[in-house]
C-alpha cells in the first residue's frame, strides 16, 4: 500500500508575454492525494483552484500485459468533480447536480521496450451543465499518448484528446501536451506545456482554451511525492 502526494501548478498563458512574466504571474493550483489500497486499486480525491473544484476518483487495473498472455494492459478510470464556484446569484436556477461532472475511460496501454509506451483512451464525459448550450451533457473522446524514456531518469511524454462531438459554436480546442519526467527517487518532478490550463480530465478536456498555432499555450509543473 502506498501514498502519492501529488502538487501541480499549471500557470496563465505564455502569450502574456512580459506583463505577466510569460504566465507566472497566474497559476492554477491542484493538490491531489491518492492511496493503493491493493496492487490493481487506487483511489484519489483532489482540489483545483480552477473553478474550485473538487474531485475522488477510482482507478483499477482490469488487465496486465504479459510476455506470454494479453499484449496490452488495461485499466478503469472514473471520477467525479464538483464545481464550487458556480454563483446562485448568477444562475438563480442553479441545483446542487449542475456542479457535478463525470469521467469514465479505458486506459489502453502497450509498453513496446524498455523505453516506449503508447496508450489509447476511449473517454466518455458527462457535464451536467455545460458552458454553451448547443453542446451536448453527454461527450465523447479519444486520448492519444505516448512516452519515450530518453535516459535513466529523464522522458518525455505526449497526449492529445481528440474531442468527438464539440459544439460547432465551441471556443474550445483539443488539448494537445508535451511534457518531461524527472525521476529523483522518492520523487517524479514533471514539466510541460498544454494548451489546456485545467488539470482534472473533465476540465481538461472540454474546456482547452489556448491554440498552439498561436503561441497561446500554458507552462507548467507536477511534483510528485510517495510515502
Amino acid at each position: 500500500k502506498l501514498f502519492y502526494l501529488v502538487v501541480s501548478h499549471r500557470f496563465s498563458s505564455v502569450k502574456g508575454g512580459i506583463d505577466t512574466f510569460f504566465g507566472l504571474d497566474d497559476a492554477v493550483t491542484r493538490l491531489n492525494f491518492i492511496y493503493g489500497l491493493t496492487d490493481w486499486l487506487n483511489v484519489s480525491v483532489s482540489r483545483s483552484s480552477f473553478e474550485k473544484t473538487y474531485e475522488g476518483a477510482l482507478k483499477y487495473r482490469l488487465v496486465r500485459q504479459k510476455k506470454e498472455g494479453p499484449p496490452v494492459s488495461i485499466v478503469g478510470y472514473n471520477s467525479i468533480t464538483i464545481n464550487t464556484s458556480l454563483d446562485k446569484d448568477i444562475l438563480p436556477q442553479l441545483e446542487f447536480k449542475h456542479r457535478v461532472a463525470y469521467v469514465s475511460q479505458l486506459l489502453v496501454s502497450r509498453k513496446f521496450n524498455k523505453n516506449l509506451s503508447l496508450q489509447v483512451i476511449p473517454t466518455l464525459l458527462h457535464e451536467n451543465l455545460t458552458k454553451l448550450d448547443a453542446q451536448d451533457n453527454t461527450q465523447y473522446a479519444i486520448g492519444i499518448g505516448g512516452r519515450h524514456k530518453l535516459t535513466k531518469r529523464w522522458s518525455v511524454n505526449i497526449d492529445y484528446g481528440w474531442h468527438l462531438n464539440r459544439a460547432d459554436n465551441t471556443p474550445y480546442k483539443n488539448p494537445l501536451s508535451i511534457g518531461f519526467d524527472l525521476e529523483t527517487g522518492g520523487h517524479v518532478f514533471q514539466l510541460h506545456f498544454t494548451n489546456a490550463q485545467p488539470m482534472n480530465a473533465a476540465g481538461f478536456l472540454s474546456r482547452g482554451t489556448g491554440d498552439w498555432g498561436d503561441g497561446d499555450f500554458f507552462f507548467g509543473f507536477n511534483l510528485s511525492r510517495v510515502f
